[in-house]
């Protein structure tokens, strides 16, 4: 017998038994269907979060009171540490392997208006002309803050495009003048969409002067988000970690720490966002091996113990085919094949299962979803080791069977 001829008997069986077929691929398609499902679902999400990762500013290094992703932050020890200063800032900039520097600090209004138009929640950040270099903003229309605006201290803002869409609904913003804390500000830009951040828009932001936003807000109360933070890029991706050390070394020695003394400061750059991100979906890869490899085990004991009722029901058959010259290998081969179909049917019917749910998850819910390749021949890989690993032993227990005694088996 042929390969061909093996499969048209393989699917002979399965037309006969249709129910117990798919109640023994049953385990397989939900063991594959969650690898699928839940491996589409973070493969779109870590696409979309690197996208907004990239958008917070290639290579920029964050220099803040606080580390990100160093677990609980005790924030009453972190309060009593120094401020970073606009000194700091004039210092970092002056280092070798450093090449813009934006010091910056912001404040939450929760209400902006304009001639009966409102907008809710808006971050106002006070930088310099540096900022969007350092985190990435450009603008779509008018001009960015310059220079001669933080120096002179000017009542200019950028504002985001939601802000534009939301209170500029029909006129263009570029000269109109909005309030911010009892003080009229004149737009002279609009910013580029740059979308959200783990669910948080970026294009509800206000960009004005710091010399001049230090005028308009209060000094920091001692919260640890309103203090002074610090954005620096290098001269290039190489010098990244060269700018990281030189600005640690810079601020310890400023701060007088000794060898001995841990940071007082936090220096966070993109690849800790990427790491706590890791951290988050590591435990969804866990359930997700436990949840698949039970489900591929019960699947797989399921497929045993139907190929060895096979066995058992088909006694005679193999008894006789082994009677007019079947050799061992062919029986073997038979009900081999027959366990790798069932298996291989259940991983397909698994495979079309979790892209499906992933593209309805993503309909629903809005959580991006995207399957490559090897993701779908993961799914069949995963079939096919289940089908030969459970269907070795009964093939093997068929070929083993006497000949005159399999005739004889009632």
């Amino acid at each position: 017998m042929n390969l061909i001829e093996y499969l048209k008997l393989a699917f002979d069986t399965f037309r006969t038994h249709k129910l117990r077929s798919f109640l023994t691929t049953l385990g397989i398609i939900i063991g594959v269907m969650t690898v699928i499902s839940i491996i589409s679902l973070i493969q779109g999400l870590n696409a979309t979060v690197e996208k907004q990762i990239q958008s917070l500013g290639s290579n920029s290094i964050y220099i803040q009171k606080v580390s990100w992703g160093t677990g609980r932050i005790d924030f009453d020890e972190v309060r009593k540490r120094k401020d970073l200063t606009l000194d700091d800032a004039q210092a970092i900039a002056s280092l070798p392997s450093v090449f813009k520097v934006s010091p910056l600090r912001s404040q939450n209004l929760s209400q902006i208006t304009y001639e009966g138009n409102k907008y809710k929640m808006v971050e106002v950040i006070g930088s310099n002309s540096d900022l969007q270099f350092t985190a990435n903003y450009s603008v779509a229309i008018g001009r960015f803050i310059q220079e001669d605006d933080y120096q002179r201290a000017r009542k200019v803002c950028c504002i985001g495009s939601e802000i534009a869409e939301n209170l500029f609904p029909n006129t263009d913003p570029i000269g109109k003048y909005l309030n911010l804390s009892g003080h009229r500000f004149t737009v002279v830009g609009i910013l580029t969409k740059k979308g959200s951040f783990l669910g948080q828009t970026q294009d509800n932001v206000i960009i004005i002067p710091l010399t001049a936003f230090e005028r308009v807000f209060e000094k920091p109360t001692g919260r640890v988000f309103e203090a002074l933070s610090i954005i620096a890029i290098p001269r290039s991706a190489r010098d990244l970690e060269k700018a990281i050390d030189e600005i640690r070394e810079l601020l310890r020695r400023r701060r007088r720490l000794r060898y001995d003394q841990p940071d007082d400061f936090g220096i966070n750059t993109q690849e800790t966002l990427r790491e706590i991100y890791k951290n988050i979906t590591r435990v969804a890869f866990l359930v997700m091996i436990v949840v698949a490899g039970i489900s591929l085990l019960v699947g797989g004991i399921g497929i045993m113990n139907i190929m060895l009722v096979a066995v058992a029901e088909r006694t005679r058959e193999i008894g006789l085919r082994k009677a007019v010259g079947a050799s061992a290998r062919a029986i073997l081969f038979q009900f081999l094949i027959e366990s790798l179909v069932l298996s291989l049917i259940g991983g397909g019917i698994g495979v079309a299962s979790g892209l499906s749910i992933a593209k309805i998850v993503q309909m629903v819910a809005k959580i991006p979803a995207a399957a490559p390749f090897w993701t779908i021949l993961l799914g069949f890989g995963f079939s096919v080791a289940v089908g030969i690993f459970f269907g070795i032993y009964p093939a093997t227990r068929a070929a083993k069977l006497n000949p005159i005694s399999a005739l004889r088996y009632e």
